[in-house]
């Protein structure tokens, strides 16, 4: 696979992702950068890819399930390996449901938030994740950046053609513009690497 960095900014990067494919060898190229620890927010619109690179992650780290979107199940665990050998457990979250919308007038939605993860356990996985686990929540833009301050952005944009019919369910092909920002002193050492291993 050979994608082309679109965009660079001083926190990260930007990639064109032509097809289904490509998003998911983007996946197993992200997966040979991670460490134990790693909390990875995966953000975008329906349609936009966001499992298939959860797939590709997966694959990347051997992990011994499928990786599927885990709606209805707000949360699974994936145990597989590190690009060292080392044992890793994947937590992959679904937060699209979390914290909803009806909040009341002087509500703290964050104080919601980490309620709604005390009871599913994720709390403290979110503020100190173990060395031998990778957290990647998709839809948690909300409540990453108030729990984990170390942490890979990965947001998918997906072009919408003109001539596309507006009624048709989001199709997982088609190119996407996926952007890649790292936050925290973790993160901004290892952006060149990853850099690297997502154009290779």
């Amino acid at each position: 696979m050979s994608l082309q960095v679109s965009a660079r900014q001083q926190d990260g990067f930007e990639l064109a992702v032509p097809t289904g494919e490509d998003m998911q060898g983007l996946g197993r190229n992200l997966a040979s950068c991670l460490q134990g620890g790693d909390v990875i927010l995966l953000s975008g619109p329906l349609g936009a890819g966001k499992t298939t690179l959860a797939q590709g992650l997966g694959h990347g780290l051997g992990v011994d399930g499928p990786v599927v979107s885990p709606t209805f199940t707000i949360a699974r665990e994936l145990h597989g390996h590190l690009s060292d050998g080392s044992p890793v457990t994947l937590i992959h979250v679904d937060a699209y449901r979390l914290g909803g919308q009806g909040y009341l007038p002087g509500e703290d939605a964050v104080d919601r938030l980490l309620d709604e993860l005390e009871s599913l356990g994720l709390d403290e996985e979110l503020e100190d994740p173990g060395q031998r686990t990778i957290i990647l929540m998709e839809w948690g833009e909300q409540m990453a950046s108030a729990l984990a301050d170390q942490r890979l952005e990965v947001t998918i944009d997906r072009h919408v053609d003109s001539r596309e019919d507006p009624e048709a369910p989001p199709s997982s092909q088609g190119q996407r513009m996926v952007r890649l920002r790292g936050v925290g002193p973790s993160w901004a050492n290892r952006m060149d690497q990853l850099r690297k291993a997502m154009t290779a």
